[in-house]
């Protein structure tokens, strides 16, 4: 069995709560499936914004594992927001567990939506989001929104399983939407909506 290895930019802790400098590990129910986190906060002057979730549950009769990172930017009402509904919106969607692509796309854009539509209440932040589902141990689902990364160990060797979205290549989509991309001192260039 592939083992799920870890995230970056920043690394996952476990199970709810804001990520600080820590690290850890957990198995599932049947003590087969393995996964680690480890945190470093980075050198920008600013409290850690970073959120996360790694944890296994038991769901219709499936295990679940629900591992997530969502690195804030600008503050963490968007990272907070996203570890208490993300999941819960993927699990909610009726397709779910027949077809766990469209159900995942379809609720990271209605999150995405709710946030839009609540940015006076969580304000002027973002986020980047990766999540993974592992379901019954043998069926994999990831996705991510910005430069987030999940990355999957085979054989002692690192396999990225997303791509990065990079503000300057999607400049003109995001523009599109009415949002920009900015330069800030220090910063990698980020994405505001």
């Amino acid at each position: 069995m592939d083992m799920f290895c870890c995230f970056s930019p920043s690394y996952s802790q476990l199970v709810g709560g804001r990520s600080s400098s820590s690290s850890g590990k957990g198995k599932n129910h049947e003590g087969l499936i393995k996964y680690g986190f480890s945190l470093v906060k980075g050198k920008a002057n600013h409290p850690m914004e970073d959120y996360h979730v790694a944890k296994f549950v038991q769901i219709q009769g499936h295990e679940l594992g629900l591992f997530a990172i969502y690195d804030g930017h600008l503050g963490d009402s968007v990272p907070a927001y996203l570890q208490k509904h993300l999941f819960s919106n993927i699990l909610k969607e009726e397709e779910f567990w027949v077809d766990p692509n469209r159900s995942i796309s379809k609720a990271y854009e209605r999150t995405d939506q709710t946030i839009l539509s609540n940015s006076s209440d969580l304000g002027r932040g973002g986020s980047t989001a990766v999540t993974a589902i592992l379901i019954n141990g043998k069926r994999l689902w990831v996705a991510n929104v910005g430069d987030s990364r999940a990355v999957l160990s085979r054989g002692g060797q690192a396999r990225q399983m997303t791509t990065d979205h990079e503000p300057n290549t999607e400049r003109g989509s995001i523009e599109n939407k009415g949002g920009f991309v900015s330069n800030m001192p220090g910063l990698f260039h980020r994405s505001h909506y």
